[in-house]
């Protein structure tokens, strides 16, 4: 699985939990946007993260 910036928006913007745990990592620890959703992919979707099936299904439809 290839991290997709575009997916990760989509993903983010459908659940609250996400976008909420994207503000706190930018706050946090200093991030700009870009790099929070890199790591929050790294956190919630990479290595059977708890997203990883609603992310697989994002990808296939594009």
């Amino acid at each position: 699985m290839k991290y997709s910036k575009k997916t990760m928006t989509k993903l983010i913007n459908e659940h609250r939990e996400l976008h909420d745990e994207l503000k706190k990592i930018k706050k946090e620890m200093g991030l700009e946007k870009n790099l929070a959703i890199k790591a929050l992919y790294h956190s919630a979707v990479a290595n059977s993260g708890p997203f990883m099936q609603e992310y697989q299904d994002l990808e296939r439809l594009q």
